[in-house]
C-alpha cells in the first residue's frame, strides 16, 4: 500500500475569493479530478479544487461523519425532503423516508427517463459507491477506446491506478466462513447450478478491517448497512488515498459548496470561471469569479458535460466541437432481485465480494455484481446490479426555455439490457426453483431500469477532445473525467477512469506544462 494510506483526510480547506487568479483549477474531486491534483501539485503546480459539496470530517450529533442505510437524515441525500434510494419499495409499498434538507453525500439528478446517482462531497462518486475495483475486460476496452494504447494501459496506468487507490482482494478462506458474505455464497452457488461462472471482484474497502469488524474488534462500517450513503470506517476513498496525497504537497486548497456556473477565456489569458457558493441549506451565500490559467474539467459524466453543452449554446465557448454532448450511455446499468428460500443471511456486507461473469455470451453480455441488500434481518432476498453490453447512447442538450440541459436517453433505450440480464436469469430462477422480486422497484416492477449508478460519456475521448483529453481550439481547457468514455465500458468504471486520467495527466504535463 502507498504511505499515504495513512495520511490525514484531505482537508485544505481555503475558499476561493473573487478575483483571485490561480495556475490550474480542477472542477469536480472525483477520480479524474483527485489524479488530476495529485499530477498537478507533484509537478510543482499549485492547484486550486472546486467541489460542489462538502468536505466530510466533521462528525454530527451522533459522533459520526455518515448516517447508515436504515436511519439515513440529511446527510445522506444532497438537497431534498425525502431519501431517494435504487431500492426504493418493499413489498409494494415505498421505503424512502423524509429527511431535513441538507448538502448530504448522495444526488439523485432527475431527467426526462432516468436518474442519475452521484457523489456530492471531497472524493466524488468514491464516498458513496461500493468499492468495487475491476479492470475491464482488455478485448473489450479496446473495442470502446480503439486510440488508446492497450498495452501501456494493462502494463502501466491500470497497475498505477490500482496502487493509487489502495485496491485488495479478499481472503478467499475468510469469505467462505463468514456470516456476512452467506448472501454472495447463495448467489454463486445457484449462479453456478445453472452453468454461469462468477468470479471475485478487487475493492477499496480494507477486507483486514472488515475482518475485524466480524470478530467485534473495530467500530462496524460495511458490516453496520454502510454503503450509499457512506462508510465510516474501512473505505479508501479518494479523500484519504489520492487527494490526501495531493494535500501533502502543500500545493492543493479545495474550495467546498463551489459549483461553477460559467467558464470562458479570460481577456488576458486563460479562463474566467464564475461560481456560486452555498450553505449546507442550498442557500447561495456568495458569487465570484477567478481566473485560472489551465482548467480541468472533473464534474463527472453529467456535470462535465452539462457545463460544457451550456457554455457552448450560451457563446461563452462557442468553438466547442459539435461532438460535446453526445456519446453517453448508462453502462448497461440494470437491477433485478430474485426471491427464494435460500438463507441470505441477517448480517450481510454492503461492500460486493463477488460478481457473475456471462460477459463471453455474443447474445447478450452480462456481468452482475452479487450486491447485498443489508436490512439487518433475514429477507431471503439474492440482489444485482448486471452491467450490460447496451449499444444505445444519448446526448445532451442546452434546452434555452428553461435554461437547463436536457439528456435525450428514453425509458426504451435501456430494453437491451432487460433481455440480457433476463436471459441469465431466467436461466438461473429455473434451475433454483425461484422467481424475480417485484416488489423493490415499484409497486408491480421487476426491474430496476430507470436508474444510474455508472453514468459515462459526454464528451468522448478523441471525438469531444483529443487523444489525451485536451479541447480543441481552447488551450488549457482539459477533460479529465468519465465523459470522456462512450457509454460502457463493462464492468464498475472508476479504476478505469482513473488510469485514463493518469494517462492523460502524463502527457499534458510532459508536453503542455514543460
Amino acid at each position: 500500500m502507498p504511505s499515504w494510506w495513512t495520511a490525514a483526510v484531505a482537508t485544505p480547506r481555503q475558499a476561493l475569493a473573487s478575483g483571485d487568479h490561480v495556475p490550474a483549477l480542477v472542477i469536480g474531486s472525483g477520480y479524474g479530478g483527485a489524479v488530476a491534483a495529485l499530477r498537478l501539485t507533484r509537478a510543482g503546480v499549485d492547484t486550486h479544487i472546486v467541489e460542489m459539496g462538502q468536505s466530510w470530517t466533521t462528525p454530527g450529533s451522533d459522533g459520526k461523519i455518515f448516517c447508515d442505510m436504515l436511519n439515513p437524515d440529511g446527510r445522506s441525500s444532497w438537497l431534498r425532503t425525502k431519501t431517494d434510494q435504487p431500492v426504493g419499495y418493499f413489498l409494494g409499498f415505498p421505503a424512502n423516508k423524509s429527511i431535513s434538507k441538507y448538502t448530504g453525500v448522495l444526488d439523485s439528478e432527475s431527467f426526462a427517463a432516468t436518474r442519475v446517482y452521484q457523489g456530492r462531497g471531497v472524493g466524488g462518486g468514491s464516498l458513496v459507491n461500493g468499492g468495487m475495483a475491476v479492470t475491464p475486460r482488455r478485448a473489450y476496452f479496446e473495442e470502446v477506446l480503439p486510440s488508446v494504447d492497450s498495452g501501456e494501459m494493462y502494463a502501466t496506468y491500470f497497475p498505477r491506478a490500482n496502487a493509487g487507490l489502495g485496491v485488495n482482494t479478499i481472503d478467499q478462506a475468510w469469505f467462505e466462513t463468514t456470516d456476512c458474505y452467506q448472501y454472495a455464497r447463495v448467489s454463486r452457488m445457484r449462479a453456478n447450478n445453472a452453468g454461469f461462472t462468477t468470479t471475485f471482484l478487487p475493492n477499496v474497502y480494507d477486507f483486514d478491517y472488515m475482518k475485524r469488524e466480524a470478530a467485534n474488534q473495530v467500530p462496524r462500517s460495511a458490516l453496520a448497512s454502510e454503503v450509499i450513503y457512506g462508510n465510516n470506517y474501512g473505505k479508501r476513498s479518494l479523500d484519504k488515498t489520492y487527494l490526501a496525497a495531493a494535500a501533502a504537497t502543500g500545493r492543493l486548497t479545495i474550495s467546498t459548496l463551489h459549483t461553477v456556473t460559467s467558464l470562458a477565456p479570460a481577456p488576458g489569458g486563460g479562463y474566467t470561471v464564475e461560481m456560486v457558493q452555498i450553505d449546507t441549506s442550498g442557500r447561495t451565500v456568495a458569487t465570484k469569479a477567478v481566473t485560472a490559467d489551465r482548467v480541468f474539467c472533473a464534474a463527472g459524466s453529467v456535470g462535465t458535460s452539462k457545463l460544457l453543452v451550456s457554455m457552448k449554446a450560451q457563446g461563452k465557448l462557442p468553438n466547442l466541437p459539435s461532438a460535446v454532448g453526445e456519446g453517453w450511455g448508462n453502462n448497461g446499468n440494470v437491477m433485478v432481485a430474485r426471491a427464494g428460500l435460500d438463507l441470505t443471511g441477517a448480517l450481510q456486507s454492503g461492500m460486493p465480494a463477488m460478481g457473475i461473469d456471462n460477459w463471453a455470451d455474443p447474445n447478450g453480455p452480462v456481468f452482475a455484481e452479487i450486491a447485498p441488500f443489508p436490512a439487518g434481518t433475514e429477507l431471503w432476498i439474492n440482489l444485482y446490479l448486471a452491467i450490460t453490453k447496451n449499444p444505445n447512447r444519448a446526448r445532451f442538450t442546452f434546452n434555452s426555455t428553461t435554461g437547463k440541459v436536457d439528456l435525450s436517453w428514453q425509458a426504451s433505450q435501456t430494453q437491451p439490457s432487460i433481455d440480457a440480464a433476463k436471459r441469465v436469469f431466467d436461466a438461473i430462477n429455473s434451475k433454483a426453483g425461484t422467481i424475480y422480486r417485484t416488489d423493490l422497484f415499484g409497486v408491480y416492477k421487476t426491474w430496476g431500469d430507470d436508474f444510474v449508478y455508472h453514468p459515462l460519456g459526454g464528451c468522448v475521448l478523441g471525438q469531444a477532445t483529443d487523444d489525451y483529453g485536451r479541447v480543441p481550439g481552447y488551450t488549457g481547457l482539459y477533460v479529465v473525467d468519465g465523459s470522456l468514455i462512450p457509454g460502457s465500458i463493462g464492468v464498475n468504471p472508476f479504476v478505469t477512469i482513473t488510469a485514463l486520467a493518469e494517462r492523460n495527466m502524463e502527457k499534458i504535463i510532459a508536453t503542455d506544462l514543460h
